[in-house]
């Protein structure tokens, strides 16, 4: 049994008795350097954490296995902390916990906010895009700075995302003797350096003009970076729709194209996850930024063409195949990994691609959508409508009791693309074998469709316990 003891920067002063007492029977004592520093007076051995940490916690764990050991950990160990690793390590049972007050609980009673009313963001070992999802006017956040730094490139974020009139505050030292604040506005930040345990209040202000993302489906189509290969907003949001997203869940985006569907999978839950699979190189780069610019860079982007590029992928709970239907064993090999109970949904917009789509439907089942949308544009003096290309949306959810039938049963997508006598049209630069569509732009990951307009759709059927 290993303990895990909560400690703040008041130190040994602000220990529980219970808390006191498991540090005093502990043979060995681990945890970073400055938390060491807190305990006067202990004979037993003292470890400071290896860096890098995770590589190295299985065998420091069990190099010490027949000794008292007692883990110190910022503030609460199982927030953001190094109890929630040693939990995914060890498991509940092999682990006694022992609170203190986080650094979320103090910020939140420093500032007036209610608990339960902020979100909370961790840059301790997190990229700094991740605050873009978060910011939205009028949120609250508490954010994780993982050293000094932190607080200035927040303001510099906030200042280039729009946001430069969000108030901030930064707590430092949380209590201790030495403890801090400082107020400001992010786009006239005035403070160049902060101590390197701070976490940063923010009031997010939005500046003039600028337009906030709902976390939705269905982000408007220039908030994406593109070539042209965009699943435009109307069908993005029926994609989404019906690929429905649940915390925690994991969806392959094949054929990812600008990566707009795996980005807004992301959006709608901290613990939703995706892999983005793209057969070009310079479309994959532009996934990333898109990625980074709306709020979530964790999003997994695999550069290869499917089916090829799906091999060790581990298990989807859900997938959308925007690019690639026409190619042989492409959704054969998607229907195989899918987790019993996962949806998929492929999106078809040439004839040779919705004839594939067509025969996946025969087989399987599921739900068959054409989806037009028409947008208000210019007609000489006037205002009409112009259509784009129609799509079709087939969704079909992979039931337990067919999650073993053979996918030779099943047939080959290029069946039904041999009989219309198209298997060779592949186009080699959307790594696809559907058609290139000249206005404006290609299946290939995404449907076609002018930008501007309003849409009419039909649908005919711890703390930072590291540092």
């Amino acid at each position: 049994m290993i303990t895990v003891v909560g400690i703040g920067a008041d130190g040994w002063a602000g220990l529980s008795p219970s808390s006191r007492a498991a540090v005093e029977a502990a043979e060995v004592l681990i945890g970073a350097a400055r938390q060491l520093e807190l305990i006067p007076g202990f004979t037993g051995e003292r470890i400071a954490w290896p860096s890098p940490l995770l590589p190295a916690l299985p065998g420091l764990i069990e190099a010490h296995a027949a000794r008292a050991v007692c883990v110190l950990a910022s503030g609460d160990p199982m927030f953001f902390g190094v109890g929630s690793t040693l939990v995914r390590l060890l498991g509940p049972e092999k682990l006694r916990v022992l609170p203190h007050l986080s650094s979320l609980s103090l910020a939140c009673a420093r500032l007036g906010w209610p608990v339960e009313q902020v979100e909370v963001v961790s840059l301790v070992g997190r990229p700094l895009a991740t605050v873009n999802a978060a910011v939205s006017p009028g949120r609250r956040l508490i954010v994780l700075s993982a050293d000094g730094g932190g607080p200035d490139q927040v303001a510099s974020l906030l200042t280039a995302r729009g946001y430069g009139a969000s108030g901030m505050t930064v707590l430092s030292d949380l209590g201790s003797d030495a403890e801090s604040r400082r107020d400001g506005v992010a786009a006239r930040w005035p403070h160049s350096a902060s101590p390197a345990l701070n976490v940063i209040g923010v009031e997010c202000a939005a500046d003039p003009g600028t337009r906030p993302l709902a976390l939705v489906p269905g982000l408007p189509d220039e908030a994406f970076e593109h070539d042209g290969q965009l699943t435009k907003r109307e069908v993005r949001a029926v994609s989404l729709s019906r690929l429905a997203p649940l915390p925690g869940e994991l969806l392959w985006d094949v054929g990812a194209g600008a990566g707009s569907i795996a980005i807004e999978w992301m959006r709608m839950h901290p613990s939703c996850t995706a892999v983005a699979v793209e057969g070009r190189a310079d479309r994959g780069e532009r996934i990333r930024r898109n990625a980074e610019t709306l709020g979530v860079p964790g999003l997994r982007v695999v550069d290869g063409t499917a089916p090829a590029a799906l091999a060790g992928l581990p298990a989807p709970d859900a997938v959308f195949v925007g690019g690639g239907v026409t190619v042989p064993g492409v959704v054969e090999a998607c229907w195989t990994a899918l987790r019993p109970g996962g949806r998929l949904v492929a999106n078809a917009v040439t004839l040779e691609s919705e004839a594939v789509v067509a025969r996946w439907y025969g087989r399987l089942g599921g739900d068959l959508v054409r989806l037009s949308v028409q947008r208000a544009s210019p007609v000489g003096g006037f205002t009409g409508w112009r259509a784009m290309m129609p799509v079709t949306v087939w969704s079909v959810v992979k039931e337990s009791g067919i999650a073993g039938m053979a996918v030779e049963e099943l047939g080959t997508a290029g069946t039904a693309v041999e009989e219309l006598g198209t298997a060779g049209t592949a186009v080699e630069e959307l790594g696809t074998a559907d058609m290139a569509v000249e206005e404006p732009a290609g299946e290939g990951s995404e449907a076609a469709g002018p930008a501007a307009g309003g849409p009419v759709v039909r649908a005919p059927a711890g703390d930072g316990d590291l540092s």
